[in-house]
């Protein structure tokens, strides 16, 4: 989408992901390598009770969730800012989220562009807010 195309108020529904055991051991290996997402056993001795997926990598899923709805196509010119990260509720093995995409903000810029800031907000099957934050784009007008 062309930056005119977006406005404030928008609101899109992404697919749904299941999250599962190797995707967070696979993924905490190389990014975020903490018992809590490696370590099964000392995992079950601490405060959630099993391994849960990284906060980095429920942010990258979010993120990769919103950009496969296509809204951004080929217009995009690139990402300048995340904002106001919050990690609210722990990700399990088998969860299975989506996320909430609103527009928030819209600027428009001189150089054939405009900025689009929309506001993340993930959920796990449970519609329980795993994960918000805002995300901030250059996008072609």
């Amino acid at each position: 989408m062309k930056f005119h195309e977006f406005y404030a108020g928008q609101v899109f529904t992404t697919k749904s992901i299941t999250i599962t055991k190797e995707s967070i051991t696979g993924f905490a290996a190389e990014f975020d390598p903490q018992y809590m997402h490696l370590d099964e056993e000392k995992a079950k001795q601490g405060r959630f009770n099993g391994i849960i997926a990284s906060g980095i990598q429920t942010m990258a899923v979010s993120f990769k969730l919103w950009v496969e709805t296509g809204r951004y196509g080929e217009d995009i010119v690139a990402g300048t800012a995340m904002n106001h990260l919050k990690f609210i509720k722990p990700v399990y093995p088998e969860d299975e989220l989506h996320t909430v995409v609103e527009v928030t903000g819209l600027k428009e810029k001189k150089n054939g562009t405009g900025s689009v800031t929309v506001w993340l907000s993930t959920f796990n099957q449970k519609d329980e807010k795993v994960f918000e934050g805002e995300l901030t784009v250059l996008v072609k007008q």
